[in-house]
């Protein structure tokens, strides 16, 4: 999709939308989880998963698809959400989330369709997509692309920077790299604890095809996945770095790393919930019934109709 029409917009708009409702759902219903992290990278997921990614629900071993690497697995709720409402995996699994035989906290490769990647120490995904890259290449399939998305915090990892000079020397040009940049750590700023600016001169130091992006402006990431996927392929690895906000929408979490972490109450929820209505115009409802976890000892349930 190279330029959105208002009819595109809307339905990635809502999707937006529905990926973080089911977010605050099933982190609420977990009673843990990453809501900041999780809610900063969901217009790169809309996005990516309403067309720009060649990948096919009811095929999603097809060798000729794109692949999709989240190496910052904890925000797993977002992709969770995402490949749910993609038609991946049916909506009642998300409320697996860190249960006992379901969906684990950081993403686990054949634990569902559509993870391509087992996450856990920060810092490794790059290095297994550019892996897949290069094997994509000696295969002769060229039409396959890799998207990784990783997050600013694990660019203090020496292993991405090693992946990086890799990816360049292999001049891996179907590895898209994006950097969700939403300036916040588990414990504070990166400003404070681990500065990385100046980013954009980094990849491009190391050899890559560097494009700077509003990780929450649809128009401007559909824009930049058009050209890395298809006006980018001279020899160069790709780096898409999207400003976003940590816990966007919310305005409670929003650049707070206090909500890095940490799972709202049912109450809590509820009112999330009404802050994404007022801040997108909308007026829905949780997807299910929400209680506290029983071991939290809370009895507070949030009533909702089934949409």
């Amino acid at each position: 999709m190279k330029h959105l029409s208002p009819g595109q917009q809307r339905v990635i708009a809502d999707k937006a939308f529905g990926v973080r409702r089911l977010c605050l759902e099933l982190i609420t219903a977990a009673g843990w989880g990453h809501i900041g992290g999780s809610f900063s990278e969901v217009e790169l997921l809309a996005c990516l998963y309403s067309g720009i990614l060649r990948i096919d629900p009811k095929k999603p071993d097809d060798p000729r698809r794109d692949r999709f690497i989240l190496s910052k697995a904890h925000a797993s709720p977002a992709l969770y959400a995402t490949l749910a409402l993609s038609g991946f995996i049916p909506v009642e699994r998300l409320f697996t989330y860190c249960r006992l035989d379901g969906l684990d906290g950081h993403t686990q490769r054949g634990q569902c369709p559509g993870i391509e990647y087992s996450g856990g120490s920060l810092g490794t995904g790059l290095s297994y997509a550019a892996g897949i890259a290069l094997g994509l290449r000696l295969a002769d399939n060229f039409a396959s692309r890799v998207y990784c998305l990783i997050g600013d915090g694990e660019c203090n990892e020496g292993q991405i920077w090693e992946a990086a000079m890799s990816a360049a020397q292999y001049r891996l040009d179907n590895l898209i790299t994006i950097v969700d940049y939403n300036k916040v750590m588990a414990k504070g700023k990166m400003s404070d604890l681990m500065a990385i600016d100046p980013l954009r001169d980094k990849f491009a130091a190391f050899g890559w095809t560097v494009i700077e992006i509003d990780g929450h402006d649809l128009a401007e990431i559909c824009l930049a996945f058009h050209r890395a996927k298809y006006l980018e392929m001279n020899g160069r690895p790709i780096a898409v770095i999207a400003h976003t906000v940590k816990g966007r929408g919310l305005p409670e979490a929003e650049f707070n790393y206090q909500w890095h972490t940490h799972a709202p109450s049912p109450v809590q929820a509820k009112a999330f919930l009404a802050d994404l209505n007022r801040t997108y115009g909308r007026n829905e409802k949780f997807s299910r019934q929400l209680v506290a976890p029983q071991d939290g000892g809370l009895e507070a349930v949030v009533t909702a109709d089934l949409k």
